[in-house]
């Protein structure tokens, strides 16, 4: 069980935790809950409470004993008993659930809209009836006084079914292209739609007429919100006779009374994302309003934040469970989400043990898992001799160290270095004295590592201090200073290496530019002096001395660089030479080589002509084989070209080609005296 606090409001999150796949035995998962902390601590207030992967929309039945929730894959929805605290039953369907309603207290009678423009009805049994409206259907409000079904969704018309009669009812025309959302108030059952312009139409059942327009999307514009598209209505709920709440597409919650047209309050999300769905949680006058990422919390009469609730994974859809603190989310897994908030209210009967549990874990706070352990790497183990422990319950692997027991870590660490305590002492005698140094007046130090670089910047750095033009210079921050490139005055690593080629090619750039730079703080120097205060030429030579001078100055590092390069070739014809040498001096011992049996070892000259034509271009190749007459490539009459070649065979497949001629001439000698001896006894020729 996770408990997170915001604004001092604790909330338990039932459903964190591993869950145990239904395939392993009770035996396995008693081994398991011995074995692993987490499994062991978790807490599944409902058996197989999830979906295969994704859950969409969550809802409790009016009595408060079932929990209904559909999702995918496959569609289906899942019923749960809370008086057993495990599945009631799990019905496939023929395709994904847009929302779903409860006409009964318990689940007797459901009513789905598909998103194929069916309306399925379930009963107690299963599958009861099945029908369809003419456009697709995005939300559905039920009418109990005169059972009528409204169905809103991708057409300007509100759709009728009337359960008693059967049929469908003429329908409502609106003024809007579509409508997204719908609701009825139980009290006086006004039925209201918005739409995707922005609007919400009210109309009077018993009338069929409209009798009210609100247009939301100009009130949800305030000073402080950035709207780049024009805000639809996602979300619609009343509370009691006068209160409505709407929820726009851009984040915006506008609170309504009935008796006017302008919003009484606009909470704005601040994440620019579909609000998806809105409660009323009456006891402390909280509206409980989510899009897709968190579940915010705030008071409905001054807007004041109470607190929120921002889970791992994208949320769907929420339900309050009736006259209690607990949360039920549908989210973009499969588990799906109970939260218990126990200022909202007392836990649900069926689970009232839950009060005990918090009660008792505000009492007696916990401390983390991790306060009684000590991390450590492979490295820390080779210091405290303790390598052979890996792999015993003394250690428990954890990303690229272990943990271990923090009392065993320090008997171990005593008996290692016993004068740790007085180690740590004189560094702490050592700190004080830097302390009192660092008052007086301060050496240079140069670092361990770049040192030259290190000179280079300190030199650079006094000589801007110096300068009396640093006023007018934008300061720089110090490398030395600064903890970023700390490291690199540190660690050997980034030594830089002033014999490789690309500093040897790179310096006298980087130490003309450097001198080009201290002249020029020089010459801004003689001029501060001077008092010039001409702009036109601000370096106090004509502009024709300065481009020679800066053409001189290139050309004079130009010729740095070939010399360098110049060098380096020069270095590297040495050490081929010095190679060449060390190869002609070393003496060749003859190699041997097994073959392998079967094979016939004819000469080393073959291997090498096969490496040298496998070296070779494919158009070379092709060229060499077109002259020995194993390949032809010929143009077609169309255009093409057409390539006909002949397959090489192997010295075996030959030996067995020269066999079977050999075994036919032998055959047809055998052949001739046979058929010369019966030509003879055909013509009567007696036999000598």
């Amino acid at each position: 069980m996770q408990v997170s606090s915001l604004n001092e409001v604790k909330i338990y999150s039932l459903s964190c935790g591993k869950s145990l796949p239904e395939w392993l035995s009770d035996r396995k998962k008693r081994a398991l809950q011995k074995k692993d902390v987490d499994v062991r601590r978790r807490i599944e207030l409902i058996q197989d409470f999830e979906m295969p992967t994704v859950c969409t929309t969550i809802k409790v039945s009016k009595d408060g004993q079932y929990i209904l929730a559909t999702g995918t894959y496959k569609p289906r929805v899942r019923c749960y008993d809370t008086y057993q605290l495990s599945l009631k039953f799990e019905r496939c369907l023929d395709s994904e659930v847009v929302t779903f309603e409860t006409l009964s207290d318990d689940y007797s009678k459901i009513v789905f809209l598909h998103n194929d423009r069916y309306i399925e009805f379930h009963s107690q049994s299963g599958f009861y009836y099945k029908t369809r409206i003419p456009k697709f259907g995005r939300d559905f409000s039920y009418h109990y006084p005169s059972c009528d079904l409204y169905f809103v969704g991708a057409s300007s018309e509100v759709y009728r079914l009337n359960l008693e009669q059967g049929r469908y009812l003429n329908p409502l025309q609106t003024d809007a292209a579509e409508n997204n959302v719908c609701d009825i108030n139980s009290v006086h059952g006004l039925f209201a739609t918005g739409t995707v312009e922005g609007r919400v139409e009210c109309w009077d059942p018993r009338v069929r007429s409209r009798v009210g327009l609100l247009d939301c999307a100009l009130s949800s514009v305030t000073a402080d919100s950035e709207i780049n598209s024009l805000p639809t209505i996602s979300a619609l709920k009343f509370n009691g006779a006068l209160t409505m709440a709407v929820g726009t597409s851009t984040g915006q919650v506008l609170l309504y009374d009935l008796r006017s047209d302008k919003p009484l309050l606009v909470k704005d999300h601040q994440y620019g994302l579909p609000i998806k769905s809105i409660h009323f949680q009456d006891s402390l006058d909280l509206i409980l309003s989510a899009d897709s990422r968190i579940i915010k919390m705030w008071n409905k009469n001054s807007g004041k934040i109470f607190t929120s609730l921002e889970p791992e994974h994208d949320i769907n859809d929420v339900c309050l469970y009736p006259n209690s603190g607990m949360l039920l989310t549908a989210n973009e897994t499969p588990k799906m989400g109970i939260y218990y908030i126990p200022v909202l209210g007392p836990a649900p009967r069926w689970c009232s043990f839950l009060d005990n549990l918090t009660e008792e874990l505000e009492e007696n706070p916990e401390s983390t898992v991790y306060d009684d352990y000590k991390f450590v790497t492979k490295k820390d183990l080779e210091n405290l001799g303790l390598t052979h422990l890996i792999g015993s319950p003394f250690l428990r692997a954890y990303m690229h160290g272990y943990f271990m027991d923090i009392r065993l870590y320090h008997k171990v660490k005593l008996m290692v270095n016993p004068f740790a305590y007085e180690e740590y002492r004189k560094d702490k005698i050592r700190q004080k004295i830097e302390e009192t140094r660092a008052q007086r007046v301060q050496l240079k130090k140069l670092p361990k590592v770049n040192k030259e670089l290190a000179l280079k910047l300190i030199e650079e750095e006094e000589d801007r201090q110096k300068s009396t033009w640093k006023k007018k210079v934008k300061s720089l921050p110090n490398i030395l200073t600064d903890d970023r490139f700390k490291v690199m005055f540190e660690n050997p690593d980034f030594q830089v290496d002033e014999e490789s080629e690309e500093f040897r090619l790179l310096n006298p750039l980087v130490s003309r530019i450097s001198e080009k730079r201290k002249k020029k703080l020089r010459l801004l120097e003689q001029q501060e002096h001077r008092g010039n205060e001409e702009e036109e030429e601000p370096e106090g030579k004509p502009s024709d001395a300065e481009s020679s001078e800066s053409s001189d100055d290139e050309k004079g590092w130009v010729e740095e660089v070939r010399k360098q390069r110049r060098l380096l070739q020069q270095e590297e014809r040495a050490q081929r030479q010095e190679r060449r040498r060390e190869d002609q001096q070393t003496v060749l011992k003859p190699q041997f080589y097994e073959i392998k049996a079967g094979e016939e070892f004819r000469s080393f000259k073959d291997s090498a002509s096969k490496q040298k034509l496998m070296n070779k271009t494919l158009e070379d190749r092709l060229k060499l084989e077109a002259k020995t007459g194993t390949l032809n490539v010929s143009d077609t009459t169309v255009g093409s070209k057409q390539l006909t070649f002949t397959l090489k065979r192997s010295e075996q497949q030959k030996q067995q080609q020269e066999a079977e001629k050999l075994h036919r001439k032998e055959r047809k000698a055998l052949r001739r005296p046979a058929g010369h001896l019966k030509s003879r006894h055909k013509r009567g020729r007696p036999f000598h």
